[in-house]
Order: structure tokens, then C-alpha cells, then sequence
């Protein structure tokens, strides 16, 4: 029997995320493991009047292409692709793994070049939707492999995916519209400030110039579930825009690989060091993959206080309450950062036990809860 919060979910995102409306060109992405969730939303679209192009992939597919791809086609862009991009209105993307580990033996070179020849249809794409042109939202469907990751039972993992996107409460969008409400105090507050300096009890100290930047609240339109407010650095700054070190208290996972105990210096926004304790070589691959690649092009304040736990996930481990997260690689141009890469890789960094958030000098957060108490905060 289809999990009812499977429809559930499917109706916030079309209804809300994206806000669907008849005769926009939809494309509709997933791997067959997500085909439940692909079904429900493709009934609600069709219901909503879209005209939808659905990209059904095996995983296997893309093992096999990094495997046996040779040079030219590891850098072929096709013209497919790049009209896609161009054309449709809305992009509704699944992530889910049969295998979360099915990448681990591929050479890491390989799949920088593949990820950098990606980069013109990712530019049109992140152009696009910052003119708004094209809206966009991710998402993730729970499995088995990634419920191991995470160590916990299917059952449990379904739980804790609904309730870090409120789908357990009876309204899950006015929920989310009441977040958007408090996150914007944050944005606001940010918004015309110069510098951003993060500090952790594992010596990570990391100051990001944001002077003519612009803050973006995230609150379940572009990933669901959300709860983050993010800019770029400012690379024309003063002081080049990034400066400092920053070490990163759960493993960066990338292409299903697990690089953990990550440290990156920066000095005026590049990445001048880089070291991890596990698997330091694809580390090192990825930000070598093209020029922009050890650039940081995003900063982030992770605000979902449902989520409390790492998990081995991105989308939702970016989001902890209390921590904060950086992108290598390619900026959003919505925030005025233009930094272009085949790279976007998020890290984060907990804050909950001694480390602060300064913005110009002011305190805003103190072990990872902010103290201003009409922004967000753990439910009472």
C-alpha cells in the first residue's frame, strides 16, 4: 500500500514548492528506486494542467558511464540537455539510492570530468532560475541504503525524512509559511551587513565578506524539506571575500563518497589547503576539477531545528539547526556571486557546543541557537 505521506508530499510540492500551473513545460527526474514517489507526483501534475517530460534513469547507468566513457564522451555536452534546460519551466528532481556506495571504486578524476563538462547546462539552469525563469525543487525518497547510512530502521528513516519537511502536521504548508516568516527576519537582518565571521570549538575560523550580497531564504521552494539562509562571498571584496580555516565535524559526502575529518583554508576566497582524513585524493580531485572549483561560492545558516541528527545526507544535513554549511564551487547568481564551476559541494560545520556566529561584530548566535527569539528556534 502507497504511503499517504507520499501524496502528501507530492501535493506540497507541486501545489507549494513549485506552484505548478497548467501548460508549463515540467521535467520530472528520479531514479527507478523513487518510482512511488515519481507516480504520485506525476498524477498531481498532469492534475495541475503541466505538460510533463519524465527522466526515469537506472542507477546502474551511471556507473557504467564513468566507468567505460571514453574522453570525448566524459566531455560531451549534449544539445539535448542544454535545450532542456532552456526550455522548461519547472524542474522537480528526486535523489534516492539503491546503493549509496555504487560510485565508491570509481576514479575520482573521471568523475570531475564528467561533473565539469556539465558545467554550460548548469550555468543556463542556475541563470535561468535567477531570473526566474525557471523554479526548481529537490527532493529525497527514502530507502534502505539511505536509511543504513544514517543507522536507522526504513521505518525510522521514513519518520524522520516527513517530519523534517512537516509532513506530519495537519497543515504542512501554512507550517512552512510561518518558517518562511521567521527565517526572512534573518535575511533581512543580514542583508546590507559587511562580514560574517563563524567560530567552533574545533578551531574553525572563518570570515566571509557579504557587503552588496544578497541573503536568500530557503524555505521549501528550491529543497524540500528546507530551513537555511544562504549568500555568496563577495570575491571582489577587500579582502578577497573568504579568509580563514574551517574544519568540518561530519563527513562531506559527494558522489556517494565520504571524505570525513575535511579541513580548507582559504585566503581571499580560495582554497589554498585542503586535507581530510579519509579519502584526501578525491578531495583533492574534486577541487582541482576546473578553475572555479576552489572557490567558494556559497555560505549558509542551517535553521531546521526538526532536524538534529547527522545522517550521511546532504539535503538534510545542511539544514541541522545550529550549524552552519559552505559550498565549494559554483556560486548562485541570485546572490550576486558569479563564481562558475562543474563543482558544488556543501560541508558543514556544527555550532551547538561553543561555537558563535558574528555578523560586524555582533553576536547572533551562540551555540547554535540564535538570540533574537522571534527568528527560528527549537520547537518548545
Amino acid at each position: 500500500m502507497q504511503d499517504p505521506r507520499l501524496e502528501k508530499l507530492a501535493a506540497v510540492l507541486v501545489e507549494y514548492s513549485t506552484a505548478v500551473k497548467p501548460g508549463q513545460v515540467v521535467r520530472l527526474s528520479g531514479p527507478t528506486v523513487a518510482e512511488p514517489l515519481l507516480v504520485a507526483l506525476y498524477e498531481k501534475l498532469v492534475q495541475a494542467g503541466a505538460h510533463v517530460r519524465v527522466r526515469c534513469t537506472p542507477e546502474d547507468c551511471e556507473e557504467i558511464f564513468l566507468k567505460h566513457a571514453s574522453a570525448e564522451q566524459l566531455a560531451f555536452v549534449s544539445p539535448l540537455d542544454v535545450e532542456e534546460v532552456k526550455t522548461i519551466d519547472v524542474s522537480i528532481g528526486l535523489w534516492a539510492d539503491a546503493n549509496t556506495k555504487a560510485l565508491s571504486n570509481i576514479d575520482p578524476k573521471r568523475q570531475g570530468q564528467a561533473s565539469s563538462a556539465r558545467k554550460p547546462v548548469f550555468k543556463i539552469f542556475m541563470e535561468r532560475a535567477a531570473r526566474g525563469e525557471l523554479k526548481w525543487c529537490g527532493t529525497l525518497f527514502p530507502t534502505q541504503a539511505s536509511a543504513q547510512d544514517a543507522e536507522m530502521s526504513l521505518r525510522e528513516y521514513e519518520d524522520f525524512v516527513f517530519k523534517a519537511g512537516l509532513l506530519h502536521l495537519p497543515d504542512p504548508v501554512a507550517a512552512w509559511k510561518e518558517i518562511h516568516v521567521r527565517q526572512q527576519r534573518v535575511a533581512d537582518f543580514l542583508n546590507g551587513k559587511k562580514a560574517v565571521r563563524f567560530r567552533a570549538a574545533n578551531g574553525t575560523d572563518l570570515t566571509v565578506e557579504v557587503d552588496g550580497m544578497r541573503w536568500i531564504n530557503c524555505s521549501g521552494h528550491e529543497n524540500f524539506p528546507d530551513g537555511e539562509v544562504f549568500t555568496g562571498p563577495n570575491l571582489k571584496a577587500p579582502h578577497g571575500g573568504v579568509n580563514g580555516r574551517v574544519r568540518f565535524s561530519f563527513p562531506a559526502v559527494h558522489h556517494g563518497r565520504e571524505v570525513e575529518g575535511v579541513e580548507l583554508v582559504f585566503e581571499r576566497g580560495r582554497v589554498v589547503q585542503a586535507k581530510a582524513e579519509k579519502n584526501e585524493r578525491f578531495l583533492l580531485e574534486m577541487l582541482d576539477q576546473d578553475e572555479g572549483a576552489r572557490n567558494l561560492g556559497e555560505i549558509a545558516i542551517g535553521t531546521n531545528y526538526q532536524i538534529q541528527r547527522f545522517s550521511k545526507n546532504t539535503l538534510f544535513d545542511e539544514k541541522i539547526g545550529g550549524t552552519f554549511h559552505a559550498a565549494v564551487g559554483a556560486g548562485y547568481p541570485e546572490t550576486g556571486n558569479s563564481n562558475e564551476s562543474g563543482l558544488h559541494w556543501d560541508m558543514v560545520c556544527d555550532l551547538r557546543k561553543g561555537g558563535t556566529i558574528e555578523v560586524d561584530g555582533q553576536v547572533i548566535s551562540k551555540d547554535g541557537r540564535f538570540v533574537f527569539p522571534d527568528w527560528p528556534a527549537p520547537s518548545a
